[in-house]
């Protein structure tokens, strides 16, 4: 045990151990508080006297909650070590959480963000002090969890910290050496002698190469053999390292170097995302002073994403859920010129047509189950919120191939155990076994939800056809109901004179007999069409049960679960001097076991998800293509109604006008015959004038109503 005035510590307690000090876990004697205590040791007195007081310097004029806070210097009671009594963070550093296998392939974008957000303020903090850290790296940034369960970052170890101004400069070198800056890593790892000053800008390599390794759960440099063992090509790859890159490797020694300008595949965050956050990288990971960023232009675009919110969008085409990151203030819909204030003009559908290639103009919107209208003025505050499992769903006018999520086969990072017992191996490759197992998990979660959001949509996709079929047909039997009506005043003038009149009202009927003709077969195509999206829908209904019913996750979640429990017997082993020999027995069983459970979780995967996923893929292609077939037909049966509909309106108004005529004309004739002598009964056709009047004005009457009916629903249509 070990203590100072206030405080109490076992040297088991260990927290972490540099070159110059130890962290231990203490308590206050009088309180019981978990503390951090910073212990120094006897190479750190070697030191010149401005640098060991240093750190409590620096650590005395900063006060932020993204920095670890120090509360009282004191000493030890034998020794009269200095101890540096700091906030205590109980969930271990960033690198802990990155050295967990189900973050092997990085973190997820939610804990990214936070991350991401607490190193920008606690450096923002620095800066706005004067202090340049020197030493960023995941295992300087402590995690500790808020009293509402979310993550709190914080920068800790000061010690090579130091004020700063922006245009000043050091000599002295300090940090890690995978994070740090090229002309340092030269000199410090390198030991070439050299000239340089260095400048603030360094903490912002470093911040680079951390959230990299953030990002996806690698280095952005790695030479053949690894940084530590092939120093000579890890300097090459990040001082040779070309504009834009934002990482580099050697596959193969004395091979190549190669350049990547994206993240890997297995990154864990969306394109969206990464769309943002590359640009960034691409800016701090510069070794020219020239060419790099300082750090108002990284706050300025970092604070950037941070002030977005994400739209999540189900592209159906494509079957592709996406992330779209946009600000709060931002209209959703493109506005034309002059219609809003430049301020004001929206970013989103621009932002969906660079992630989808959907034009602006083909896009089309459901949210759960209806029809997404994006007005102009709608801000991203004013639209229903959006959750991965309850996306918007895009839609497009034209038909296109789904390419459905990209991924890598998990069975690709799966390393093989060596034959012999060797503790630290075995580690390593059950923790990398383990890591491939978690996002051969992840994966199988991803596929089953990308099918559910396909089904889901194209099933909404499918309503709204429906809809649309019922709204066609109405309008459909509507105008056949009004020319029914129109035609049947045949009668009505039959056995007339054949005067110029009568032959254009027969010619008019006519015509109307032709549309009524078209307007049937127009809805019995239009029958036949809602039996075909029935019979989809209920497919799609079906393959939703089957969806549902799939315990291929629940299988791959029991072989991870079991591997864990034996992840933790190696971890444990690890820490041993050595195994005796029943231990070392049970080890190489439960090596048999681990492998055995791989084997079958990655077989789960490929047969029951990976395949199935495929499968379901081609098979939303074939239906969107029908549904696609079907809209167009819609439309096209859709303008014919409208067309028959307004010409019919057209030859009803002329049919009207000439039955007016004719009545009129019938009402002078009856007039002059009142006046001269009753003529013959045989000279009168048909039947009596005063009724045939009355009939032909009650058709009119009837017949405009009709027509008003008929203007609705045809506005209704073209819609």
């Amino acid at each position: 045990m070990q203590s100072t005035v206030n405080y109490l510590w076992h040297t088991d307690d260990l927290l972490g151990q540099g070159a110059t000090a130890s962290v231990y876990k203490a308590r206050n004697k009088k309180s019981g508080e978990l503390v951090a205590v910073k212990v120094f040791n006897a190479a750190s007195y070697l030191r010149p006297r401005e640098v060991q007081v240093r750190e409590f310097e620096v650590l005395r004029k900063l006060n932020h909650q993204n920095i670890v806070k120090l509360f009282a210097v004191e000493e030890t009671g034998g020794g009269r070590q200095k101890v540096l009594v700091m906030e205590y963070c109980s969930s271990g550093s960033l690198l802990s959480v990155l050295e967990s296998p189900e973050n092997a392939f990085g973190l997820p974008e939610e804990e990214f963000l936070v991350v991401l957000r607490c190193v920008v303020a606690g450096m923002n903090h620095l800066r706005e002090n004067g202090v340049v850290h020197r030493d960023v790296k995941p295992g300087n940034i402590m995690r500790l969890v808020g009293e509402q369960g979310q993550s709190i970052y914080k920068l800790t170890d000061f010690g090579a910290a130091r004020e700063l101004d922006d245009e000043e400069k050091f000599v002295s070198v300090y940090g890690t050496e995978e994070y740090l800056h090229p002309d340092m890593y030269e000199r410090a790892v390198l030991r070439k002698p050299q000239q340089k000053a260095f400048g603030v800008t360094v903490d912002l390599w470093s911040i680079g190469v951390t959230l990299y390794h953030a990002a996806t759960g690698s280095l952005p440099f790695v030479p053949f053999g690894g940084p530590r063992r092939n120093k000579e090509i890890m300097y090459r790859i990040t001082s040779e390292k070309p504009a834009g890159a934002i990482a580099g490797s050697q596959r193969r020694e004395d091979g190549p170097l190669e350049w990547t300008y994206t993240f890997p595949t297995t990154c864990r965050l969306s394109m969206g995302l990464q769309g943002q956050l590359v640009p960034i990288l691409a800016n701090i990971l510069e070794v020219e002073p020239a060419k790099c960023w300082g750090f108002d232009q990284f706050f300025a675009e970092t604070s950037d994403i941070l002030q977005r919110v994400v739209v999540h969008v189900f592209s159906l085409p494509q079957a592709v859920l996406h992330h779209v990151y946009i600000h709060t203030h931002n209209t959703y819909v493109g506005a034309r010129a002059g219609r809003l204030p430049p301020g004001r003009i929206a970013i989103f559908l621009e932002a969906v047509h660079k992630q989808t290639s959907v034009a602006p103009q083909h896009q089309e919107y459901l949210f759960e189950g209806h029809l997404c209208v994006l007005e102009p003025k709608l801000s991203a505050q004013q639209l229903a919120h959006t959750t991965a499992s309850s996306p918007l769903t895009l839609l497009s006018v034209a038909s296109e191939s789904p390419k459905g999520l990209v991924f890598r086969d998990p069975a690709l990072d799966l390393p093989k155990f060596v034959p012999k017992v060797d503790i630290q191996a075995d580690y390593n490759t059950a923790k990398s076994v383990l890591g491939a197992s978690h996002q051969a998990l992840r994966l199988a979660r991803t596929l089953q939800a990308g099918q559910e959001l396909m089904l889901r949509g194209l099933y909404w996709f499918v309503e709204m056809l429906q809809a649309t079929c019922r709204r066609v047909l109405e309008v459909a039997r509507m105008a056949l109901l009004f020319l029914s009506s129109s035609l049947g005043a045949e009668s009505s003038v039959a056995g007339m004179p054949e005067t110029q009149e009568v032959q254009k009202i027969a010619a008019l009927r006519a015509r109307l007999r032709t549309l009524a003709g078209v307007l049937s077969r127009c809805s019995c195509s239009i029958t036949e069409t809602q039996r075909s999206l029935s019979s989809l829908s209920a497919q799609l209904a079906e393959s939703r049960d089957q969806v549902h019913e799939d315990r291929s996750i629940p299988q791959i979640q029991h072989c991870v679960d079991k591997m864990q429990l034996i992840f933790k017997q190696f971890k444990k082993a690890r820490a041993r001097p050595g195994l005796g020999y029943n231990e070392e027995q049970i080890h190489k069983l439960d090596k048999v076991n681990f492998s055995h459970l791989a084997k079958r979780l990655l077989q789960v995967f490929q047969e029951q998800c990976a395949q199935k996923y495929q499968a379901a893929l081609a098979t939303h292609g074939k239906q969107m293509s029908l549904a696609h077939e079907i809209r167009n037909h819609l439309r096209l049966v859709g303008c014919s109604v409208a067309a028959c509909t307004t010409e019919a309106q057209g030859a009803q108004e002329s049919l009207s006008k000439m039955l007016d005529l004719l009545s009129h004309r019938l009402l002078q004739d009856r007039a002059k015959g009142a006046q001269a002598s009753p003529p013959p009964a045989a000279a009168v056709p048909g039947p009596e004038a005063e009724d045939l009047v009355l009939h032909m004005q009650e058709l009119c009457e009837g017949m405009k109503v009709l027509a008003f009916d008929l203007q609705d629903n045809n506005r209704i249509i073209e819609r």
